[in-house]
């Protein structure tokens, strides 16, 4: 009769493409100030989304106890972490970025205490936080809604961030010290139960850079789990690193592009057909406008 495996109590996706200098402070700073402290089964999977660095040869030579799974073809952020989810059993999934480091506040078992007390907690995140400090709205979203859209894009949330209506978009009205419940998280690091996923499904791989987080968390809210803000735990984002070498102009440009295309995906899979299609066209025009502008 053959054994049962075990699961693990954590399966840490990290997703890399060409950011090998910033993946090895990930790797390093993850095992220093959680890996080696922690009780818990966990195992930390790197998705090499096709790289032509050295990626790979730094994983072998550095990091032989992180599992590696390698896609000849970049099919995006969300088809790489599925990969991943699929091949590696666990009772909860963290989906990290490539850019960001751990430090001493980074005790990641503080918010999976806190999704297993919690049954109707289906998502959670840490507080994200730019190098300098300051919050990542990113790890604090709201849903966006074309209205909240809307209201963040003529700077209205910046002006009147504690009005409820005007600062929905990043619900910059809640106080970023407490634990709260939020519409939505980013997926650099995003921590859900792998009953969530059984229930709702994958990443749709139909976004593929920006909003998948999103989707995920809509799609999980629909459900009837919640998504949580837990502020006990922080982890540095270093933000739109994709390698240090590729830290360009081109490439931020590349990414600013997918994350507006992203925008109209999102609205057609989630709002088009409850908003005129004037509406539609009004929103590829501001797209194709800010486009214009990268």
């Amino acid at each position: 009769m053959k054994k049962r495996k075990l699961l693990k109590d954590l399966a840490i996706v990290i997703v890399t493409h060409n950011s090998q200098f910033w993946l090895e402070k990930t790797l390093t700073t993850l095992k220093k100030f959680y890996l080696s402290n922690t009780k818990r089964k966990i195992q930390v999977v790197v998705v090499d989304n096709a790289s032509q660095d050295n990626t790979l040869a730094m994983l072998k030579d550095n990091f032989p106890w992180a599992k590696l799974i390698q896609l000849n073809t970049n099919l995006g952020f969300a088809h790489a972490n599925n990969q991943a989810i699929i091949k590696t059993p666990a009772k909860n999934y963290l989906l990290l970025n490539s850019d960001t480091e751990l430090n001493e506040k980074s005790n990641l078992d503080t918010i999976l205490n806190f999704i297993q007390r919690k049954t109707q907690v289906g998502i959670i995140t840490p507080k994200l936080i730019f190098s300098n400090g300051k919050l990542d709205p990113a790890c604090h979203r709201g849903e966006p809604t074309p209205l909240a859209s809307l209201f963040y894009f003529l700077g209205l949330e910046k002006l009147f961030p504690l009005n409820q209506k005007f600062g929905q978009y990043h619900q910059t009205y809640k106080d970023p010290n407490t634990i709260h419940t939020i519409d939505a998280c980013s997926g650099a690091a995003l921590i859900i139960k792998k009953t969530v996923i059984d229930k709702i499904g994958l990443l749709d791989t139909r976004f593929f850079m920006y909003a998948e987080d999103l989707d995920w968390c809509k799609r999980a809210r629909e459900a009837g789990f919640l998504v949580v803000y837990h502020p006990g735990v922080s982890i540095v984002h270093h933000k739109h690193k994709s390698g240090i070498k590729n830290s360009s102009q081109l490439i931020r440009n590349k990414t600013k592009r997918y994350f507006f295309d992203t925008m109209l995906q999102y609205f057609d899979k989630h709002y088009a057909k409850n908003y005129p299609k004037f509406l539609r066209l009004l929103l590829n025009i501001f797209i194709s406008l800010k486009k214009g502008g990268v």
